[in-house]
């Protein structure tokens, strides 16, 4: 299961809603956009980073926390060039979890395609749904007379 404990995070959305995103670099790291489901015995994690080079992704897991840091560098042109719109922003991006303790961090899978960087963690055996079987007693049900 993953757990989310950044309080801060809807503010910081509803801050950017209102006062709209910074071009140019950022003062501070972004955020991440992401989404996390459950699909059979694993989770997985999808971060947008569009315009990242695979080489500038870092992953980071100490105990039950797992850093995803980023960084997407200015186009460089060997010409001089005047920009007339600049509204994709660039720099260090980074997004922490907290993984709980049914999660295998020992096994996670990444893979970044389109954009797109996907984590797959395992759910640790025993943390998996199991079934537990009843066993009847042997005495048989007493009956009461009235």
């Amino acid at each position: 299961m993953l757990m989310r404990t950044d309080p801060f995070r809807e503010l910081d959305r509803l801050t950017q809603q209102v006062f709209g995103t910074t071009a140019g670099t950022w003062s501070k790291p972004a955020a991440i956009p992401m989404d996390a489901c459950r699909a059979g015995d694993e989770f997985v994690v999808r971060f947008d980073l569009p315009g990242v080079d695979p080489e500038a992704i870092e992953l980071d897991v100490e105990r039950n926390v797992l850093t995803v840091k980023a960084e997407r560098r200015p186009l460089e042109s060997k010409d001089t060039v005047e920009m007339q719109v600049a509204e994709r922003p660039f720099g260090v991006f980074s997004r922490q979890l907290f993984l709980g303790d049914t999660l295998d961090t020992e096994q996670i899978k990444a893979d970044y395609d389109a954009g797109v960087l996907t984590l797959r963690i395992p759910v640790r055996e025993q943390a998996k749904p199991r079934k537990i079987a009843i066993s009847r007693s042997s005495a048989e049900p007493k009956t009461i007379s009235a």
